[in-house]
């Protein structure tokens, strides 16, 4: 089952293991560096505090940007459970301003929910996740709105008159990586962009996650293609044959990757190398990334 093309541009990222070990971290400079000198648009970070060989994601995200001229970044997703909503989005805004609007809020209802209680966190259930999430939006709109003081009262979150800021330099999305039908709905009623990964949702499943973030954007009156879809991606660029799915030479991933595009209704998509290797993070920008983009424009025109 396919879905077809919203038509937004195409972009590509990085997904670099934050490892905190120093030959990790030797790599990840790397291959940030090969990202932001090849052309890619993303690098995404993913967040998961309680994982000991892991840095900060806040702290590397801030680092990164410092070490890069024109690569957007944003958690791939941030850890609502641990972060809260209103200081999670005075911290966005705040790397937006430093880095001349290049940040953007990816953000996750949370999991590995015994490792978030060991460090203080709250166990939620699915509901009380997906409840908590779907505030969360709402208050980070609030805490961007540069209104004098804002209020909000809500079951697991509240603002009493705080007063918000900084505000972000440029119009900074709200993407959300979920699953399931209520947060699905709601990404398209209140966000900006849908954050899934191959390995959970694959791309055979993708049609039915599309038509209920669309449902939810006809509820509010939004356009559907203007909610970005964003796909993290795993997989080896080789010189030989194909061994599967977004594992083969580059001219396989430029033919799937634009299918993606065209017939399953991704337009972004960010790459870890399966063997964590720079030289493939420079080969998906100088022949994957750039073709992709090609055969789109020339598919549509």
């Amino acid at each position: 089952m396919t879905t077809g093309d919203y038509g937004r541009d195409v972009a590509f990222g990085l997904f670099p293991s934050p490892e905190a070990d120093p030959r990790s971290l030797e790599t990840l400079w790397a291959q940030v560096a090969a990202a932001d000198r090849g052309g890619l648009d993303l690098v995404g970070i993913q967040d998961h505090p309680y994982q000991r060989r892991h840095l900060d994601t806040w702290m590397l995200m801030a680092t990164v940007l410092a070490h890069t001229e024109r690569v957007r970044v944003f958690p791939d997703v941030a850890n609502l459970p641990l972060r809260p909503p209103a200081v999670m989005a005075t911290s966005a805004a705040s790397l937006d301003v430093l880095s001349g609007g290049r940040f953007e809020l990816g953000l996750g209802a949370g999991g590995f929910w015994e490792a978030i209680g060991a460090m203080g966190g709250p166990r939620r259930t699915p509901r009380e996740a997906a409840g908590a999430l779907v505030e969360a939006v709402e208050i980070i709109r609030l805490m961007w709105s540069g209104e004098r003081s804002v209020r909000f009262s809500g079951e697991h979150y509240t603002l009493s008159g705080v007063k918000p800021g900084p505000l972000p330099v440029h119009d900074m999305g709200i993407w959300l990586g979920v699953a399931g039908p209520r947060l699905l709905r709601a990404l398209g009623r209140a966000a900006d962009g849908w954050v899934p990964s191959t390995g959970f949702i694959g791309p055979d499943e993708l049609a039915g996650k599309h038509a209920l973030i669309d449902e939810g954007a006809a509820e509010a009156g939004r356009d559907p293609a203007s909610i970005r879809r964003v796909y993290n991606v795993w997989g080896t660029i080789t010189g030989g044959a194909s061994s599967g799915f977004l594992d083969g030479p580059a001219d396989q991933w430029v033919d799937q990757l634009t299918e993606l595009v065209l017939e399953y209704g991704m337009d972004t998509f960010v790459f870890g190398p399966s063997d964590g290797s720079v030289e493939q993070v420079e080969r998906f920008a100088a022949e994957v990334a750039p073709a992709v983009r090609s055969m789109v424009a020339d598919e549509r025109a």
